[in-house]
């Protein structure tokens, strides 16, 4: 009984990060600063300037608890996107968010659908607790299929992700079809729009249509990414209902956001020239990557990325996602492999968008593989 109930903790898919630099670099001889690290979707610019002075100021408070619900961070997230503090919950990242949703609102073996592939994390997370992941599948270069979506919506799960942009494809879905699936689910499913990446889609995502879907709709969102926070682990999810909040606030760890957490997040919402320098790099040099990858044989960009990152299809049959990820890596390039993301597969990789020199690193290496 107890090692059934423990095969998920013990035995169990694990998320597989992007690599760390220094290991590539220790493990290849190859110089720190050369390393292209294009897995884990980090901003190109580095912490946002103004939560760096703002944890410095920070550090003097250590040495105190901070308020158990980041009421201050609640709050200046809240007047950022027109709410009040009680329609906001904080966590650990993101991915602290999704796991108390999924605890939260789904008993044990009860449905929690998503897409195929997806982040994984969805799934590791409702298997880990014993509730169900179901799948809907994506269409050609990772179409979502809305209405496939949609009638998978009909069996009444009771959490349903849609990550827009998705991913790993960074394929976006439309407003409008954000609000078919808003009015599809039945007020027995939570509707949880993931916005993880939504600033690089030069949109302003949907936030704005929480206030018209209050009875079932949470959207999460985190500073990891346009913010260039990873490494401070700070996510909230929102909705205009705060009785969807609540059980949120109940089930998190007590003081799960620190002073530095606090004090960063607060000073990053605001801090739209850093997001918005990190979005123009992004889009400049996704065009930039399109327009180099569009004369090779071997490999292919897959269109229509909106998120911070991009699928590179590996087209040489001799190849395939597993020896084009360990080629780069003793090239000096980090991407994520294909055949780490189930669903995905081992013709993909995952590859971020970053500065024109490490885009040039990676565009030189796949050159350099494909003629060997």
């Amino acid at each position: 009984m107890v090692k059934a109930s423990f095969a998920a903790l013990t035995e169990g898919e694990v998320y597989v990060p992007g690599l760390p630099s220094d290991y590539v670099s220790e493990k290849y001889g190859i110089p720190l600063g050369d390393i292209a690290k294009l897995g884990s979707a980090e901003n190109p610019h580095g912490a946002s300037p103004k939560a760096m002075a703002a944890m410095a100021e920070a550090c003097q408070r250590l040495d105190i608890y901070p308020e158990w619900t980041a009421r201050r961070l609640r709050e200046a997230i809240a007047r950022k996107y027109g709410f009040e503090a009680d329609n906001v919950v904080c966590g650990s990242g993101e991915t602290e968010v999704i796991s108390m949703v999924i605890r939260a609102f789904a008993r044990p073996d009860e449905p929690v659908l998503m897409h195929n592939p997806c982040f994984p994390l969805y799934r590791i997370y409702s298997n880990c607790e014993g509730r169900r992941p179901v799948f809907t599948p994506m269409g050609k270069d990772f179409d979502p299929l809305i209405d496939q979506y949609i009638e998978a919506l009909k069996q009444n799960p009771k959490i349903a992700f849609i990550t827009n942009p998705h991913n790993p494809s960074g394929m976006p879905v439309s407003e409008a079809d954000v609000r078919r699936i808003c009015e599809a689910a039945s007020d027995e499913t939570l509707v949880v729009l993931d916005e993880a990446y939504i600033h690089y889609s030069e949109s302003e995502g949907c936030m704005h249509l929480l206030k018209e879907y209050p009875k079932n709709v949470i959207l999460l969102r985190t500073f990891s990414k346009a913010f260039g926070l990873a490494g401070l682990r700070v996510g909230f999810g929102i909705s205009a209902n705060p009785e969807l909040i609540r059980p949120l606030r109940n089930i998190k760890p007590t003081w799960n956001m620190g002073q530095l957490q606090i004090a960063g997040g607060i000073a990053a919402i605001n801090d739209d020239e850093h997001v918005n320098r990190a979005v123009k790099t992004v889009v400049e040099m996704r065009n930039y990557v399109a327009d180099r990858m569009a004369s090779m044989s071997a490999f292919r960009m897959v269109p229509g990325s909106k998120a911070n990152f991009f699928l590179t299809e590996i087209r040489d049959p001799a190849l395939d996602s597993t020896k084009v990820f360990n080629g780069l890596l003793e090239r000096g390039v980090i991407v994520k492999d294909g055949t780490d993301i189930p669903g995905l597969g081992a013709r993909y990789l995952r590859v971020d968008l970053n500065l024109k020199k490490h885009m040039d690193r990676f565009l030189a290496a796949l050159d350099d593989i494909a003629s060997r």
